[in-house]
């Protein structure tokens, strides 16, 4: 016997039965969160352990160069190993990285179709006494099927794929700023280097000069201000030979830190400096030419044009959101034994607006990505012909310096004859080699600023004047690199 206001377990059963098997369906389908800690001791360890011999980046090196790298590791690192490295070891290129992967994810975001929902409503009627045995549940189900019009999701997909070119696109722009850096960092550690050897050498001829004027003095044939001059000249050389080797120490740190690595992966390293000794010809470049070249091919550019396509995705998008979405809205009641269906459709009625202010905004967005492309294509050009005239014009300085360097060579090795010949003193002699290295320090400095100017003419292109020298365009890492 079955009292009033209970309900059959015949027909409860079923009821939980549809919950069960609802929940058991939705959930294989979710994430698990898995931590991934932070911790600055790992990472610091991690960096620590950093080396230009490890088997990770031999197999970088091995997809950038299309073949193996024999010998491994080189017994000379050159430019273009070097920017491998600085490619798989460099944090830039890892956040650039991650920045492309967000933006995928966004793609995956922008396909995904909205989601039915399913509203579950029992209801308890309070009033029913008066009929005997009768259930006072009313069961009722409503799903919520929505529709999306007007081409939404396709706009959402085509803004995240642009989306997604333009974080490919800045990572071939960040590779060249890393290797922009290393280029400069080697130009130093040559430079010093080089600086540190000339320093040392006239620091020697320095005090084989003070050495004669000694004993000039001491049988009377100078007086002591000019003894007291050169020592100040060879003091002077002693602090610059020391400056020099103070800048070379330094400058193989930015070495390593243009690497990415600890100073201490550098250590004992053979390094290869034909990349930066001598700058290229830069005869037959025409600036209407550079300027074609960098508009079409400079990474930013092309980042630049797709941030615009982005714009207008996101403003088709924005136009087609004037359309409103429709919800189908089907139903089923199941009321005091009789089965019920209801068949709805609900769309909002675009009545108080007609989506004008995010149309605004997103016309105003794409305005202002046209400005800034055309901004950077300004600028550009500008760079480019502001490059090229330095770069010229130090080359042409350097080719001064050099032939002074040959004149200053010949006029050594006519004081040597004369001495040898008995026809002019030792003090004769030296003050050529001294002349010969100030000459050289000058010739030095002038390769610099050309080898500087170069790189300047260079990152305003976006690729290398020396068809010898590529980037490599690695903007993936295999697994296991070092930038993670």
């Amino acid at each position: 016997m079955r009292t009033q206001g209970q309900r059959p377990v015949s027909q409860a059963i079923p009821m939980k039965a549809h919950v069960l098997l609802i929940t058991a369906l939705l959930l294989p389908g979710c994430a698990e969160y898995t931590a991934q800690p932070l911790t600055p001791t790992a990472t610091l360890a991690k960096f620590e352990a950093r080396s230009l011999r490890d088997q990770g980046l031999r197999r970088f090196t091995a997809a950038g160069l299309h073949r193996e790298p024999t010998p491994w590791p080189p017994t000379a690192w050159d430019f273009d190993a070097l920017t491998l490295a600085a490619l798989y070891y460099h944090p830039d290129m890892a956040v650039a990285r991650s920045q492309r992967d967000l933006a995928e994810a966004g793609e995956i975001t922008a396909g995904q179709r909205p989601n039915p929902s399913l509203a579950f409503s029992p209801t308890y009627v309070t009033n029913i006494a008066s009929v005997p045995f009768t259930n006072p549940w009313i069961m009722g189900l409503n799903p919520d099927i929505p529709i999306e019009t007007a081409g939404k999701r396709d706009d959402r997909i085509a803004h995240a794929q642009h989306l997604t070119e333009s974080a490919r696109m800045k990572i071939a722009a960040v590779a060249w700023q890393v290797r922009s850096r290393l280029r400069a960092s080697l130009l130093n550690l040559h430079a010093a280097r080089s600086a540190e050897t000339l320093r040392a050498e006239q620091l020697a001829q320095q005090r084989a000069w003070f050495r004669l004027l000694e004993q000039r003095l001491a049988v009377g044939e100078i007086s002591r201000p000019e003894l007291t001059t050169a020592h100040l000249a060879l003091a002077q050389a002693d602090l610059a030979l020391r400056e020099a080797q103070r800048q070379a120490a330094e400058t193989q740190v930015q070495l390593a830190d243009a690497l990415g690595v600890p100073a201490s992966a550098l250590s004992g390293l053979e390094i290869s400096f034909e990349a930066v000794a001598q700058p290229p010809s830069l005869e037959n470049l025409q600036p209407g030419t550079l300027r074609r070249q960098a508009l079409l091919n400079r990474a930013d550019i092309l980042a630049a044009l797709a941030d615009y396509a982005a714009t207008e995705a996101a403003l088709q998008l924005e136009i087609a959101k004037q359309y409103p979405d429709v919800h189908l809205s089907p139903g089923y009641i199941f009321n005091q034994g009789e089965y019920k269906w209801v068949f709805g459709l609900s769309l909002s009625l675009p009545v108080l607006n007609q989506n004008q202010g995010p149309i605004a905004e997103a016309e105003a967005r794409r305005k202002e990505a046209a400005a800034r492309f055309e901004a950077l294509q300004a600028k550009v050009a500008g760079e480019i012909d502001r490059t090229l005239a330095g770069a010229v014009a130090t080359r042409q300085k350097l080719a001064a310096a050099e032939q002074l360097l040959a004149d200053q060579a010949r006029q050594r090795r006519s004081a040597e004859a004369l001495f040898r010949a008995g026809e002019t003193d030792r003090l004769a002699l030296v003050a050529a080699d001294l002349e010969y290295a100030t000459t050289a320090l000058a010739r030095l400095d002038a390769q610099v600023k050309a080898q500087q100017a170069l790189g300047l003419l260079e990152d305003a292109l976006q690729r290398p004047l020396d068809d010898a020298i590529a980037l490599p365009p690695m903007t993936e890492a295999p697994p296991g690199d070092g930038s993670r």
